[in-house]
């Protein structure tokens, strides 16, 4: 809990008979400091009214749990309250500060204030000045089956979290203000369908963090298994569900940050995935065979894609029947028929860069052999006692029909991973993709053995079933001592899904711009509810649904997910093998490859966010409001959205879009296309491009102060750890750096990217810090800390120092003067040195030199960069015609129509314009164009002849250069 920073005075604490003086105090008190105060161990009241009690459990100062019932035994406070597998930390050390006058608990951080009447609940906020009243929460209906809370609304204007719930409206947009959370089906969890979004999930996790004005906020956890509704409609706000309990947390803290970290430390943090879950996975429905699997990764390798997987759909065991016992779902065995000798070739597909995750599913055909061994071990839900036969469905019988596992049991969990799917992690699976865990098809009056004391009804354990699926294969991993990283892809969830290496997507979503829009929305309440790793099928599963332009929407879509999605994953329905998925095949190809390339640039800083999030409960991709919640305009946004803490992209899901408009919260931001500063004092900066240079890019722009690690990538790259066609690896430390006055810092994690190692140690760690002052921007690459198996010893440092505005005169590292280059080429062929590139921005480079040595590099700046005034002559246009520039170097479009510089007419019919941030000591070929303002794509009329060439100097203007019509 981050508690430090709401520490009260000290005070005199009365508990019984028992006065304490509890000092204020920090984290990491210790018994030998008497300034430090002890947690007292975990506090619990018990409250009762007529046949209802409450028990009150204090875990720590802004910690608070509780347990509600309209009637039966009270617990007592002697012992722990009863808790879900959704929780995954039971041993807080309590609060710091403790006290109970009455029926009023107070803390260092909250006051809890009951009505011995009704026994509601009113949380008040003590560590603000003044004090906050959050809520009160009052049992509503406890005499019925159907029972909840009543929450008012108070302060608070907006909601997050709930898990995954797609709004129609086609919009990226919305909290859960003025909405209502309802269940996906009879008993919480399910795939729904809608006109607009097609099958979608529907994914009960039960958190929600609650926004105010200046900074008011907290989070709510019910942890709860049976379905819920929440109507956040009017006030208050009502929460509803089954049981004859009720417990739920209560969250108090700063600000988001603070509430989420503690929701994850509650529920789990998740494991860093496996390096190549970064990448891209290539799917669909389904691969035939081998053959059809080397054929994309050939393509994709053709077109110079990286790639870094596929992922194997039910043909990969084969034999699914419909309607039939003698179905093969749920064999878990390769059909060797069309994907012989699997162990080799997964070998030697691993060995080309190229990993394998299979499907399975929770479902056995009825004559398979499992079927009968798992009836016998008692291993199946039973059809509606403990000692019934096991359960027969039918219903929506694609796969067949059979029976299905009972995950609520720990040793049908084992015994399925030891005997049927281990033989799958020996042959070097990369993970495993959990389909239709809702579950999707159930007997409605089945017994378990149960999660909840007493209780084995369907409701009892729907909403946890693929919790517990995703539980039993992460323990597996672990009884088995598996060196390997459990990865896994879920359909379904429960709250704490995340801590079992378990990535979601959302489900069999329909090829529409509408649902590529909800999936944003989707994704942010998302990662309000812990899930770090969500993705969508890209492109859509349901291409029938399709209502645009099959490229334009693959092309949209594959730009959201190459930032976003984890694992990135194109799939679609494609059993008549007459539908694309891979990039290089559908959509604009050099958009995608763009789009791709950048992801796999981006990924040791993907990585080490991912660290970052096991390491603290940090978010990969939180919405705007998570950093910003006190700037009004971001509290609905999902159309923006974070990447860490210092990157931000605009989304982008519409037909025809050229350019949107990008809001930029206070501060100083830099496109990351054209290096662009911008002090925003909260502005909306308009018309920014989609297309540049040819290729369809979204606007993303990085914190000024940013520290981006990053990887070499070009056509020969094959895979996310940077192996090459000709078998090397690029391993050199690349990062860029966004140059600001005030100082920063970030941390680079690396580790073998694919074992367990990393959670004994195995992590080595880079500091990075910046700070410009008095024309010398200083980057610092200290010594690495730690290491791992197959760490470098010795690497190449690349620093690309995003300036100010102006060019370098000089680059030092370490003190002592780097060469200068007067280009890349040069830079490139040298094993040090330094270069002015344009664009805003300086590279430099060390030889190759130990990691344990400090790099500092001083980048001395002030000169001007380069600019000259371009002017086409002869240049008659029409009505809603321009002039434009085009050439050779990214300023000038690299040659795309979708990247030309417009001009402005200048003594007409001669068009002039400066450019700006051109590369110094080069030779640039340029030519004039006539476009139609309103078609970028489209050239009306290229400058006859050959191209204009201009020389530029080292520094300030290059003059005119002129071309003609």
């Amino acid at each position: 809990m981050t508690t430090q920073s709401r520490r009260r005075p000290a005070a005199m604490i009365a508990t019984g008979a028992l006065t304490l003086t509890v000092l204020s105090g920090v984290a990491g008190w210790s018994a030998s400091d008497p300034a430090v105060a002890a947690p007292l161990g975990v506090q619990r009241e018990q409250f009762t009214s007529g046949s209802s009690y409450l028990i009150v459990e204090v875990l720590d100062d802004d910690l608070v749990h509780f347990e509600l019932a309209g009637g039966g035994t009270p617990p007592g406070t002697g012992s722990a309250l009863f808790t879900t597998p959704q929780v995954d930390k039971n041993d807080y050390a309590g609060p710091e500060v403790y006290s109970r006058a009455g029926s009023s608990i107070e803390t260092a951080a909250l006051r809890i204030e009951v009505d011995p009447g009704d026994l509601c609940v009113t949380a008040v906020d003590i560590a603000r000045s003044p004090e906050l009243v959050l809520h009160e929460a009052c049992p509503a209906d406890f005499g019925q089956a159907w029972k909840g809370l009543d929450i008012t609304k108070g302060v608070m204007e907006n909601a997050y979290g709930l898990g995954q719930q797609f709004f129609t409206g086609a919009s990226a947009d919305g909290d859960w203000v003025g909405r209502t959370r309802t269940p996906g089906g009879t008993y919480g969890n399910a795939m729904v369908f809608d006109p607009e979004n097609g099958p979608v999930g529907n994914t009960q996790i039960p958190v929600l963090f609650a926004v105010g004005a200046a900074g008011a906020n907290y989070g709510l956890f019910v942890d709860q298994l049976y379905k819920q509704e929440w109507n956040l409609m009017g006030d208050p706000w009502t929460m509803r569900t089954w049981g004859d309990q009720l417990r739920w947390y209560l969250m108090a803290g700063d600000d988001l940050p603070d509430l989420r970290q503690d929701y994850m430390e509650l529920t789990g943090t998740p494991p860093v995935p496996p390096r190549k879950a970064f990448g891209l996975w290539m799917s669909e429905f389904g691969y035939d065979d081998w053959n059809e699997v080397d054929d994309t990764i050939s393509a994709l390798r053709d077109a110079d894609f990286p790639v870094d997987g596929a992922m194997l759909d039910v043909q990969w065991f084969g034999g699914v029947t419909a309607n039939s016992d003698d179905t093969r779902m749920g064999s878990l065995d390769w059909d060797t028929s069309r994907f012989p000798d699997p162990a080799a070739k997964i070998a030697s597909l691993a060995a080309d860069g190229v990993g394998i995750i299979p499907i399975e599913e929770s479902y056995i055909g009825r004559n398979l052999p499992e079927h009968g061994e798992l009836a016998a071990a008692g291993h199946l839900v039973r059809a509606g006692c403990a000692t019934c036969a096991p359960v027969y469905l039918t219903g929506n019988p694609w796969w067949g029909t059979g029976g299905m596992i009972d995950w609520t049991q720990p040793a049908a969990g084992a015994a399925w991973h030891d005997g049927q799917r281990q033989h799958l992690v020996d042959a070097g699976v990369t993970g495993h993709w959990l389909d239709l865990g809702e579950p999707e098809m159930y007997d409605a009056g089945d017994w378990t053995a149960g999660i909840l004391p007493g209780k084995h009804a369907h409701a009892d354990y729907h909403n946890a079933y693929n919790l517990l699926w995703a539980q039993s294969i992460a323990d597996g991993y672990a009884r088995n001592d598996e060196d390997a990283r459990p990865f896994l892809l879920s359909r379904a969830a429960a709250g704490g899904i995340q801590r079992h290496g378990t990535a979601m997507w959302s489900a069999d979503i329909g090829s529409t711009m509408k649902a590529l829009a909800s999936q944003q929305n989707a994704q942010m309440h998302m990662s309000m509810s812990g899930i770090d790793y969500y993705g969508s099928d890209v492109g859509g599963f349901r291409r029938e649904m399709l209502d645009a332009d099959a490229d334009e929407l693959y092309t949209q879509w594959f730009a959201d997910s190459a930032w976003f999605d984890t694992p990135l994953r194109p799939h679609t329905e494609n059993l008549c093998n007459c539908l694309e998925t891979s990039p290089a095949g559908i959509g604009d190809q050099a958009s995608n490859r763009e789009n791709l390339v950048r992801r796999y640039e981006l990924a040791p800083y993907y990585y080490s966010l991912a660290h970052r999030a096991n390491r603290y409960g940090e978010p990969l991709a939180p919405p705007l409001v998570y950093y910003y919640q006190d700037d009004a305009n971001v509290r609905e946004m999902g159309h923006q959205k974070m990447l860490g803490r210092d990157l931000m992209v605009a989304i982008v899901a519409g037909e025809g879009e050229r350019e949107r408009d990008v809001y930029l919260p206070a501060g100083d931001w830099v496109d990351l296309h054209t290096n662009e500063r911008i002090a925003s004092s909260g502005q909306w900066i308009t018309d920014v491009p989609l297309w540049r240079g040819g290729v369809f890019t979204l606007p993303a722009y990085a914190r000024s102060g940013a520290i981006i690690p990053k990887a070499f990538v070009d056509g020969e790259t094959k895979d996310i750890t940077g192996a090459r066609s000709d078998g090397t690896v690029r391993d050199e430390l690349i990062t860029t750096v966004y140059a600001d006055g005030d100082a920063s810092e970030f941390t680079l994690y690396e580790d073998d990217g694919a074992t367990t190692a990393y959670q004994d140690g195995a992590v080595r760690t880079t500091r990075i810090s910046q700070q410009l002052a008095g024309g010398v921007a200083t980057v610092t690459v200290d010594p690495a800390s730690g290491t791992y198996s197959g760490a470098p010893s010795s690497r190449s440092t690349v620093v690309e120092l995003v300036t100010d505005g102006t060019q370098a005169s000089a680059v030092t590292l370490g003190g002592t003067q780097l060469v200068e280059h007067a280009n890349k080429a040069a830079f490139d062929a040298a094993a040090s040195g330094w270069y002015n590139a344009g664009g805003r921005t300086v590279i430099a480079k060390s030889a190759s030199g130990s990691v344990s040595d400090a790099k500092t590099f001083a980048f001395m700046l002030g000169e001007q960069p380069v600019w000259a005034t371009f002017a086409c002559e002869n240049a008659t246009t029409t009505f809603g015609q321009s002039v434009y520039v085009v050439g050779g170097i990214p300023q000038l479009g690299n040659w795309s129509p979708t990247g030309a510089i417009k001009l402005e007419p200048s003594g007409y019919p001669t068009w002039t314009g400066v450019i700006e941030a051109l590369p110094p000591s080069s030779s640039i070929e340029w030519k004039c164009i006539k476009r139609q303002e309103n078609d970028p794509f489209t050239v009306d009329a290229w400058e006859p002849g050959g191209n204009n060439v201009l020389n530029t100097p080292p520094s300030g203007s290059a003059g005119i250069t002129t071309g003609a019509f």
